[in-house]
C-alpha cells in the first residue's frame, strides 16, 4: 500500500478532474499533500506499482478505473495524452462513426511525422515496443504518421468526459481506400461506404481526395461512380491525370480487369480469374 502522502496526492488530483497527471500537474499539488518534491517520482511510481495509476510514458499517467469515484481514462483519452497533435483514425474511427460493427484490438491514431512518439523507459514499467505500435495499460495504440500537408480532416469530440480528436467521416473513408488493412480490409471498407450513403459529403471527401494522392483520387472515383454519385460530381477525379493502372484494393495481387475510365485494375476477389494450374 502506497505511503499516506502519496495517497492523499491521488485524491487531490482525482478531486480536481485530473485524469491523466503530467508531473507539472503533480507538483502543483504535491504540497497540499504533504509529499516533499525529492519523494514526488518516488510516490507516483508507488501508486503505480499498487495499481492506482498507469504510466503512459516517462512523466505522465492516467488514473487506473480501480480508483474509486473515478471513471477510467477512455483509451481515446490515453492516445490524446501519448501523441500531441494526434487524431483517432482508421479502424477506430471507423467504429466510433458506426461504419462498421467490428471493434478493432488496437486503437489507431494518425500523427504528423513531426509530432513525437512515445519512446520505452525502464524494462518493469515502459509501454511495449511491438508489432503494430506500443501497449500501454494492455491496450495497444497504433501510430500512423504523414506529412504535416496530409493532417487534415479532424474533428473534435467529446468521449465521456474528454475532449479528443477524431478523423471526420469522409478523410476515414479516404484512409481505408489508402490502408484497408489498418480497416479490416477492403471489404470492410466498401462496406463502410455504403454503411454511410446518403450522409456522405461528396464534395467534402472529392476535395480531401485531390489534396492526397493519384491513386485515393481514381479509387474514390470508382467506388462513387459504384454508389451511383452522377457523372457531373466525378468530373474532378476524372481530371486527374494518371501514368498506367492502379490497384483498387492497394492489398490485393495485381490481378482482375482493367477499367480504362478510372485506370484501376478492379482486384476484388470476385472479379480476378482463377489462375490454371499447371498441367
Amino acid at each position: 500500500m502506497p505511503a499516506q502522502p502519496a495517497m492523499r496526492l491521488l485524491r487531490l488530483l482525482a478531486g480536481e478532474g485530473c485524469r491523466i497527471i503530467t508531473m507539472e500537474r503533480a507538483r502543483a499539488f504535491a504540497p497540499k499533500a504533504g509529499v516533499a518534491d525529492s519523494y514526488l517520482r518516488q510516490a507516483l511510481h508507488h501508486l503505480t506499482r499498487a495499481g492506482w495509476l498507469v504510466r503512459l510514458r516517462q512523466g505522465l499517467y492516467a488514473l487506473a478505473a480501480t480508483m474509486p469515484g473515478v471513471s477510467g481514462v477512455h483509451e481515446f483519452e490515453v492516445a490524446m495524452a501519448l501523441v500531441l497533435g494526434g487524431a483517432v483514425s482508421h479502424w477506430s474511427a471507423l467504429h466510433y462513426h458506426g461504419l462498421t460493427e467490428q471493434a478493432p484490438r488496437k486503437v489507431f491514431v494518425l500523427t504528423p511525422v513531426d509530432a513525437p512518439i512515445p519512446q520505452t523507459h525502464r524494462p518493469h514499467d515502459r509501454p511495449k515496443q511491438g508489432q503494430g505500435g506500443i501497449v500501454v495499460g494492455g491496450t495497444s495504440y497504433q501510430f500512423v504518421r504523414v506529412k504535416p500537408e496530409r493532417f487534415f480532416g479532424i474533428q473534435k469530440v467529446w468521449i465521456g468526459d474528454a475532449r479528443v480528436a477524431v478523423t471526420d467521416p469522409e478523410r476515414t473513408l479516404l484512409d481505408g481506400l489508402m490502408m484497408p488493412h489498418y480497416c479490416g480490409d477492403f471489404a470492410e471498407v466498401l462496406h463502410a461506404f455504403a454503411a454511410r450513403g446518403q450522409q456522405l459529403d461528396v464534395g467534402r471527401i472529392i476535395e480531401y481526395a485531390l489534396r492526397l494522392d493519384v491513386a485515393t483520387a481514381k479509387r474514390l472515383g470508382w467506388v462513387l461512380q459504384q454508389q451511383g454519385v452522377e457523372a457531373v460530381h466525378l468530373q474532378p477525379l476524372l481530371a486527374v491525370p494518371v501514368k498506367g493502372y492502379r490497384t483498387l484494393d492497394p492489398t490485393g495481387p495485381r490481378r482482375g480487369p482493367c477499367n480504362r475510365q478510372w485506370m484501376i485494375q478492379e482486384n476484388l476477389p470476385g472479379k480476378i480469374t482463377p489462375r490454371k494450374a499447371a498441367s
